[in-house]
């Protein structure tokens, strides 16, 4: 059978145990269609590039897939009803990736990341770039007029 990567976000108004059902719900079509889903990665709630339907964060899901089209065409004709799914998205590969997929890793790889933040490094924020020299005294600042430049005008 072919085997597909399926990702499907649904709104964020819904409920974690919400998506989980959608998800049973899709993996009851997919079985009952003589598939199987061998890993499901909820990816957690992200924020979207631009607003689909007036939501800007969505509830990310995986599914991987080995089952027959119809089966898949079905869930995909189910997703298109329901409200709650956004957008979806079915790919066909050649082998299914083991272990976590990238999006998780990437999530543990932030996770493990210390200070977190660009301003938590010291000096606030600034890197130390050995293609710069030393900047110096840059002198007096030429949009603030100082008391020896008032002095002189008058």
């Amino acid at each position: 059978m072919p085997l597909y990567e399926h990702v499907f976000l649904a709104r964020q108004d819904v409920t974690s145990q919400q998506v989980e059902a959608l998800v049973e719900q899709y993996k009851g079509i997919i079985e009952a269609g003589g598939g199987s889903v061998p890993k499901v990665e909820p990816w957690g709630i992200k924020s979207l590039a631009f607003r689909i339907k007036k939501n800007r964060k969505a509830h990310f899901t995986l599914l991987n897939i080995d089952a027959p089209p119809a089966a898949v065409a079905e869930m995909e004709r189910q997703m298109g009803l329901s409200e709650d799914v956004l957008r979806f998205m079915t790919l066909r590969v050649e082998a299914l990736e083991e272990g976590q997929s990238v999006m998780l890793q990437k999530r543990d790889r932030d996770d493990r990341r210390e200070g977190g933040g660009r301003f938590d490094r010291e000096g606030g924020g600034r890197f130390d770039r050995g293609d710069r020299g030393d900047r110096g005294d840059r002198g007096p600042r030429r949009d603030r007029a100082t008391d020896d430049d008032a002095s002189d005008e008058a």
